[in-house]
């Protein structure tokens, strides 16, 4: 059994933490160590525990708390190359990783974390480079992928293996097309190194969603150009007209923009 809980999902801050008996993770570090430290512990859980923090890209709802979670308590920052970089060269790390806190990652190539298996994957977006994970423990296994400009084979395949998936679902079409944003920020935001739609999401669903998937967590929601339940209906909308019922084929759910969603388990 894995368990799961989304501390913060949305461009204030993303933070995702996984835990089995043996092994507790961090995906991202978004949020101020604080909040990270409390809500852990609220949850029954510990920071200190944690073996290894993940970073998918160099973004800094993503990187935020990473130096000091490096250089104040010892944690490991696992990452590719140019993540690494990246994160060092952002204005938000005033606290930088210091190079024996930094662990190099390799897309495609498997880490083994106490009794978890995390893969990176390759995901279009425009970070200095950016990576989705695909965790296993035994035969379960969860993917993980946000800030998605476009579905690519390599995230594809993932969303084929998962049992338990996260996947961004960023905004409604049609509230970007009248929204604030202005007309580059809407143009990067619809780019294939942007991010997913309700629809775009709902596609990939329909295309690459095997028989073995339980779970979706749709996440980084956009505040002003998106809403939960808008998201939720649009999603399950599309999925209907294709003969997926959410509910009977698989659960879905929408991960919180800044607090904490709960717990769940994953067997």
């Amino acid at each position: 059994m894995i368990k799961f809980l989304c501390l913060g999902s949305g461009s204030s801050g993303n933070c995702y933490f996984l835990k089995t008996e043996e092994t507790s993770i961090l995906i991202d570090a978004g949020i101020p160590v604080r909040t990270l430290k409390k809500t852990l512990r609220d949850y029954g859980f510990s920071l200190e525990a944690v073996e290894g923090i993940f970073i998918t890209h160099d973004h800094a709802d993503h990187i935020k708390a990473v130096g000091n979670l490096a250089n104040d308590m010892g944690k490991l920052i696992y990452a590719t190359e140019k993540v690494h970089i990246g994160i060092n060269n952002n204005y938000c790390t005033t606290s930088k990783v210091t190079e024996p806190s930094r662990r190099y990652l390799y897309k495609g190539e498997t880490t083994q974390i106490g009794d978890l298996r995390i893969t990176p994957f390759e995901v279009s977006h425009d970070s200095s480079d950016c990576v989705g994970y695909t965790i296993e423990q035994g035969d379960l296994t969860f993917c993980l992928s946000t800030d998605v400009g476009e579905v690519t084979p390599t995230v594809a395949k993932a969303i084929e293996a998962a049992n338990y998936l996260v996947l961004e679902a960023n905004h409604d079409e049609e509230m970007l097309q009248h929204g604030p944003y202005p007309a580059y920020l809407k143009g990067r935001i619809r780019s294939s190194r942007g991010h997913l739609s309700n629809h775009q999401c709902a596609s990939a669903l329909i295309t690459y969603a095997s028989p073995k998937l339980k779970q979706v967590w749709l996440c980084h929601l956009s505040e002003e150009n998106n809403h939960p339940e808008l998201a939720r209906k649009t999603i399950e909308g599309d999925l209907r007209g294709y003969g997926i019922v959410v509910g009977v084929d698989f659960n879905l759910e929408v991960l919180n923009r800044q607090t904490p969603t709960g717990i769940f388990d994953l067997e």
